[in-house]
């Protein structure tokens, strides 16, 4: 069992943790092809900040996923988590790979007005992902501390 700041954490927390790191992993790296694999290609070389990006959604997710194991969890912040997911995986693809940014924008609109936005998307992802963690550590630490007497 490790503590972190106050909490305890044990195998289950470890063990949903790598999961869910390693399944946001992948489920953002190899449709992106930020990881290489012969399922899927860009047409655009992967740029350090898509690995950083990937890598940060990674850790966060799988720190996410950890505080799902302990007992005084409950799901609210899932809507957090799937948002920052999904704009993280649209942050790291390859803008003309993307299949409704080039049918509303164009191949020539995706690279001159979508890859530009992808950095903010990448830091909109990471922000709530960030958030949600926030969040369910703050509610964790105040469901463990022992609750006052009325009087």
């Amino acid at each position: 069992m490790v503590l972190v700041k106050g909490l305890a954490i044990g195998w289950r927390a470890a063990v949903y943790g790598t999961g869910g790191g390693l399944a946001a992993l992948i489920a953002i790296g190899v449709p992106t092809a930020v990881i290489p694999s012969p399922l899927f290609t860009r047409m655009t070389p992967a740029r350090p900040q898509d690995v950083a990006v990937l890598g940060l959604t990674a850790l966060l997710t799988a720190a996410l996923s950890a505080t799902y194991a302990l007992p005084a969890a409950c799901p609210w912040q899932e809507g957090k988590l799937l948002t920052g997911g999904l704009l993280a995986f649209l942050a790291v693809g390859c803008p003309v790979c993307n299949k409704v940014v080039v049918l509303l924008l164009g191949a020539g609109g995706a690279l001159a007005y979508f890859e530009p936005v992808q950095p903010a998307l990448a830091a909109g992802g990471l922000a709530l992902l960030a958030v949600a963690l926030w969040l369910r550590l703050r509610l964790l630490r105040a469901a463990r501390r022992p609750s006052r007497p009325a009087g």
